[in-house]
């Protein structure tokens, strides 16, 4: 089959998502909007940082619904994103914020641990802040997680590129990356969706979705800012303490060497590739990724 017909077979046999309860969660002086699946009694629960860094928490939801079937999966619309509170002077705003709030969202929501996933731009933050909260986070899972250096960014336009063809193409080339150093978040958000199709190995099952036109000042402060001051995140890796799973798309368009890199330097992290399959592995190879994450986290 190929990834469209993988990934509907995939959602006609799996059992319908649950109900996420969403609640209003105050941590370091903001309102977080929090939405949980049932508890799992004995399980520890999930929680999931979706990436983009404008969006919120739908670019995972219900894509890892079926995570859901054994343990609380707990996701959240980052500070400034979807229905939660921004702070004040959003435009100071930096993903050092965004992953402080993760142990203060733990012990608001009253749990002495659990698990972390993070996907693309949500992995650094996950990465960041379980670096700060060695003991609240047993299990680490990083999705197709952005690099620890930006030269994966830098060159992420022209890649882009490369892999787009037609009105997709000229869409995407109509933007000057340079431009993106500028906060305005009306540009980020329709950046982020012209660059969209080329995050997948399968150009069809790309064409199924269509992210929401997302507009956050706080997330387009703190994404401008990461690709004007540019980041160095490996001191932060290497104090990871929770066991660690990386899982990379072969395809995807930041390289592998990246995901290398990233395993090598958080202590005994373990790297699993799927290949045929970019940036959404979770939609392109289900059946490889859902297999690979209940493996790791039970």
């Amino acid at each position: 089959m190929n990834a469209k017909e993988r990934f509907l077979a995939f959602r006609r046999a799996a059992p319908r998502p649950p109900h996420l309860e969403a609640r209003n969660i105050r941590a370091r002086g903001l309102d977080f909007a929090v939405f949980t699946s049932p508890p799992v009694e004995g399980a520890r629960p999930l929680v999931c940082i979706n990436g983009g860094m404008v969006y919120s928490h739908i670019l995972l939801w219900p894509a890892l619904a079926p995570l859901a079937a054994n343990r609380q999966v707990i996701l959240y619309d980052l500070r400034g994103r979807g229905l939660s509170q921004a702070p004040p002077g959003a435009r100071a705003a930096r993903v050092e914020h965004d992953a402080l709030d993760l142990p203060a969202l733990r012990d608001a929501l009253g749990f002495d641990q659990w698990d972390v996933l993070g996907h693309s731009w949500g992995g650094a933050i996950a990465m960041l802040g379980a670096a700060e909260d060695p003991v609240g986070v047993r299990n680490l899972v990083l999705v197709d997680a952005v690099g620890l250096t930006p030269e994966w960014l830098v060159a992420l336009h022209d890649v882009a590129l490369s892999r787009l063809t037609g009105a997709a193409h000229d869409k995407l080339a109509a933007f000057d990356p340079a431009d993106l150093h500028d906060p305005e978040p009306g540009r980020q958000a329709e950046y982020n969706r012209a660059l969209y199709p080329a995050w997948f190995h399968d150009g069809e099952l790309g064409a199924m979705f269509t992210p929401p036109l997302a507009r956050s000042d706080t997330g387009a402060a703190v994404v401008a800012r990461l690709r004007r001051e540019g980041f160095d995140w490996r001191a932060s890796a290497a104090r990871i303490r929770a066991r660690t799973l990386l899982i990379h798309g072969t395809s995807d368009m930041i390289p592998v060497a990246q995901a290398v890199r990233t395993a090598q330097t958080i202590p005994a992290a373990k790297l699993e590739l799927i290949p045929d399959a970019g940036h959404m592995p979770f939609w392109e190879q289900p059946e490889r990724f859902f297999a690979a994450v209940e493996a790791f986290l039970a």
